[in-house]
């Protein structure tokens, strides 16, 4: 009982440590000159990622993305959502896990819009959540694989990469994505 009332009270701590990050959060011009590198990145490990981001009707992209667990989990990050390569809006990531998991872990993450209805559905959402307001097919790819662009049908796609950390976890499920103001 003790074990877990310390785990209960650490994991508390670093959730704090975690979100007290968001007070400092990056400036417009520095989350764009980030951003810019991770495209970068997905672009030089995936074949075919820029056919891919031209064919999206928009997408989002969050250069960092921290998770912080133990019993008690939260993850956030910071993003921009770009339209024909210009970013128009500023977003940030979160969420929150409950069991077994100890460890910090970073990770950069790319979701690109389909469609114009799903983007649209996106925007004019009050906070996007993962499985409730839409549904988000990861696809994963290994470094050096190409994205066969024609055989991705759904309306929102993501990619999760750079994963560097001692907690694993691919998913998106539960992640709740609220418009900021950087203005």
């Amino acid at each position: 009982m003790k074990s877990f009332s310390k785990s209960i009270r650490a994991g508390s701590m670093l959730l704090m440590l975690l979100f007290a990050g968001l007070v400092l959060a990056a400036s417009a011009d520095k989350l764009n000159r980030e951003s810019d590198k991770t495209l970068e990145v997905f672009r030089g490990e995936v074949n075919g990622a820029q056919l891919f981001l031209d064919q999206a009707v928009g997408y989002l992209v969050f250069p960092r993305v921290i998770k912080v667990g133990a019993v008690i989990g939260g993850e956030t990050g910071e993003g921009v959502l770009r339209v024909d390569g210009q970013t128009i809006e500023y977003y940030r990531v979160s969420a929150g896990s409950i069991g077994f998991q100890l460890g910090v872990q970073a990770k950069s993450i790319v979701i690109a819009f389909m469609t114009k209805q799903s983007l649209q559905k996106f925007r004019v959402s009050g906070g996007w959540k993962v499985g409730i307001d839409g549904s988000v097919t990861l696809i994963d790819l290994g470094i050096g694989k190409t994205i066969d662009s024609q055989n991705i049908k759904d309306p929102v796609v993501g990619f999760i990469f750079g994963s560097k950390g001692l907690m694993y976890s691919l998913t998106l499920e539960g992640s709740k994505f609220t418009k900021l103001d950087k203005s």
